[in-house]
């Protein structure tokens, strides 16, 4: 399939993550681009912003490459060292094994979207930079712990 009718790809809302971080991506959805076109070796998806809504928290990869290219609307840029807009065409990269945390967040009025490229790395263990969670990524099942590896129970409200 070379061609992905864009307006025939579901599009996802939510998130992965246990509560309370599930919440806090509320405002956020996205295309998986490359499923749909049968990808296998890395993930192409397309992530819409709400006025307000943040990409997902800041974390960062063992593994995993991250590419980014605002599309449409602004996307501030959240890192280590502070913010930066981007802008339709501004890209980022986000090397593997690079602890400088990073997700995006719409701080304007109107939608934004980005691409995400990134690889398709099994097993996968990505960490949160703000709070004390990391994630485990094996055989399309997520496994989410504290950082000192014990259980993550996800909090009820």
């Amino acid at each position: 399939m070379a061609i992905i009718d864009k307006a025939s790809v579901p599009v996802r809302t939510g998130s992965i993550y246990p509560e309370p971080y599930a919440s806090q991506m509320a405002g956020r959805s996205s295309q998986r681009l490359g499923d749909a076109g049968g990808l296998t070796q890395f993930g192409a998806n397309e992530v819409i912003l709400q006025p307000g809504a943040q990409s997902s928290l800041r974390h960062w990869h063992h593994r995993e490459d991250e590419f980014v290219m605002v599309l449409r609307g602004e996307c501030t840029l959240v890192q280590d060292e502070g913010e930066t807009v981007l802008r339709p065409g501004d890209c980022a990269a986000f090397p593997a094994g690079d602890p400088n945390g990073h997700h995006f967040v719409n701080k304007t009025g109107a939608e934004a979207r980005f691409l995400v490229i990134g690889a398709r790395m099994n097993p996968e263990t990505a960490i949160y930079c703000d709070v004390d969670l990391q994630v485990e990524l094996k055989d399309g099942k997520a496994t989410f712990t504290h950082k000192d590896g014990t259980p993550y129970q996800e909090e009820r409200t």
